[in-house]
């Protein structure tokens, strides 16, 4: 007999610490600087290779550093609130109350 899984109520933070990185590794703001920078390294100017036996990969980094856990306690924080703390609405409703939201400063 299999076991089932019990799911989570939450979502786990290596989703959420995942989902970030996708997103800052597509991102149009690193795109950018790998393009600006030629996709060199700035301290030693050794450029990014794919080429088999020669490969060499640049990084782009956060000059003011990144503390990610706290990005991802700020998550759960704002986003990734409890069910309780949410409501269904349509999407008309939903620009309605975000409206209303940014009138009285919310």
């Amino acid at each position: 007999m299999k076991s089932k899984r019990q799911r989570l109520s939450y979502t786990p933070r290596s989703q959420v610490r995942s989902a970030l990185r996708r997103l800052w590794l597509r991102s149009r703001e690193r795109r950018a600087c790998l393009k600006r920078d030629h996709y060199t390294c700035v301290d030693c100017n050794r450029k990014q290779t794919k080429a088999k036996g020669k490969e060499f990969i640049v990084e782009v980094d956060h000059l003011d550093g990144i503390d990610w856990e706290q990005m991802i306690d700020r998550m759960y924080d704002r986003l990734l609130v409890q069910p309780q703390y949410l409501e269904t609405v349509c999407h008309e409703c939903h620009d309605k109350r975000t409206a209303f939201r940014k009138q009285i400063g919310t």
